[in-house]
């Protein structure tokens, strides 16, 4: 889901219960309460009428729409109250929070929410509730270890682009996790500068008596990909149907429009944006990038000699 349909969805759900426990709510109230443009009011309205229960017939569908300068919702009770979570939900939302928690990315509204969900979830039995995220918890411990004593650590580690294995010395500065992946924000002494490294390609870290000064800032957790000044730059068009390649990646966005994306991706070598190229297929289009232009066209033929 894109940063801009969450936006979305979450104000539409934001409205809907108070304008339900409202009636008679003024176009001008609603917009002014929950920052939309008349404009933006009628078209979330418009998305809301075509919303509501399995069936979807006349009798399940919600009712929404704007009737002089009063606005109308009905057949909607379901969003007068706020929902229940049932047990499995609410444990894989604990479970989410914990984690990001964890990482580094917690803030104290989160604690707090996390604290009334763990209460609500298990009352005075609060100790009985343990999240285990899949990894290798020794390495994550070795590598939290180090970045709270400050400790110089000699990484062996497989880079993903290049498929390289190499011995690097880092300074470890945080360990977050995004997307799904742990990894490390670290400054490299072999490439003299930051680095993030996925922790599931570091093949050993050594700790060394050394110890460092960090930095007064940290990199933001939630970028799953730090570009280096010598990483290889190409410009892609994509068709609607690969519009996740936007929300997945982090890619610079050039245009947006209702028939396409233009993006301007980095990435450590030109493989890893040729690979997905070929990948889309008819989806994306290479605009810019002659490094890039070289390797797909490589791994275009590789792919045809072995239909031949």
């Amino acid at each position: 889901m894109s940063e801009k349909t969450a936006r979305r969805l979450t104000r539409i759900l934001t409205m809907l219960p108070w304008v339900i426990a409202h009636p008679g709510a003024t176009v001008d109230e609603v917009c002014s309460r929950f920052g939309y443009t008349r404009r933006q009011l009628v078209e979330d309205l418009d998305l809301v009428f075509v919303c509501g229960l399995p069936g979807y017939g006349p009798g399940e569908l919600m009712v929404a729409y704007v009737d002089d300068d009063e606005v109308v919702v009905d057949m909607a009770d379901y969003f007068s109250q706020p929902l229940r979570l049932g047990p499995e939900e609410a444990l894989t939302l604990l479970a989410s929070g914990l984690t990001l928690q964890s990482a580094g990315g917690g803030t104290p509204p989160l604690a707090a929410a996390l604290d009334k969900l763990i209460g609500a979830l298990a009352g005075d039995d609060a100790d009985v509730l343990a999240v285990t995220v899949s990894a290798d918890s020794q390495l994550l411990a070795s590598l939290r270890a180090a970045v709270e004593s400050h400790t110089v650590l000699t990484l062996t580690y497989t880079s993903l682009g290049k498929g390289e294995t190499t011995e690097r010395d880092v300074e470890p500065w945080q360990v977050v996790s995004s997307r799904g992946q742990w990894y490390l924000d670290a400054w490299c002494r072999r490439s003299r500068a930051e680095r993030r490294f996925r922790v599931d390609r570091i093949r050993s870290a050594v700790a060394k008596e050394e110890t460092f000064d960090p930095p007064a800032a940290l990199p933001d957790a939630a970028t799953a990909y730090v570009p280096a000044d010598d990483d290889v730059i190409a410009t892609l068009r994509l068709q609607p149907s690969a519009g996740w390649v936007a929300d997945y990646y982090d890619v610079h966005v050039l245009e947006a429009t209702d028939e396409q994306v233009v993006v301007e991706m980095a990435a450590p070598s030109a493989s890893v944006i040729a690979r997905l190229l070929l990948r889309l297929g008819p989806d994306a289009e290479l605009v810019a990038g002659d490094e890039v232009a070289s390797v797909l066209s490589g791994l275009r033929s590789a792919v045809l000699a072995r239909y031949e």
